[in-house]
């Protein structure tokens, strides 16, 4: 096979390659209106002082929100989407740092009630 000079190598590389090895594995992700509900808590619990820090984790399996009161330490809370149980308890759970699950169900704004404190009316 030869080159011509305008030609860009890595095309030819890219189409000799096999399809399958061009796919990705899929990942389990939250979508941008699951990310904003659960930044939007985030961003109040940061400026209330309780939380510093989180990490966002997209496995194969499940999507993990887990927030940190400092950096150094394990989560205090994680923030779970596991489609595989969208058909039985719901596909949302928070759990705490020593694994209990605190809520779980069909639909995040009500799983997060459990950690988001709203204002009350005194």
């Amino acid at each position: 096979m030869s080159l011509s000079e305008d030609a860009d190598p890595s095309d030819q590389r890219a189409a000799a390659r096999p399809a399958a090895t061009n796919a990705q594995p899929t990942r389990v992700t939250f979508n941008r209106l699951e990310l904003h509900r659960i930044l939007n808590l985030y961003g109040r619990m940061v400026a209330d002082g309780e939380w510093r820090d989180y990490a966002i984790d997209f496995l194969r399996d499940r999507a993990m929100f887990s927030v940190f009161r400092r950096a150094s330490e394990v989560p205090i809370y994680r923030i779970e989407k596991d489609p595989r149980l969208a058909r039985k308890q719901g596909m949302y759970s928070v759990i705490s740092a020593t694994g209990l699950i605190l809520r779980r169900g069909h639909e995040l704004e009500r799983v997060l009630l459990v950690i988001d404190r709203k204002l009350a009316v005194v």
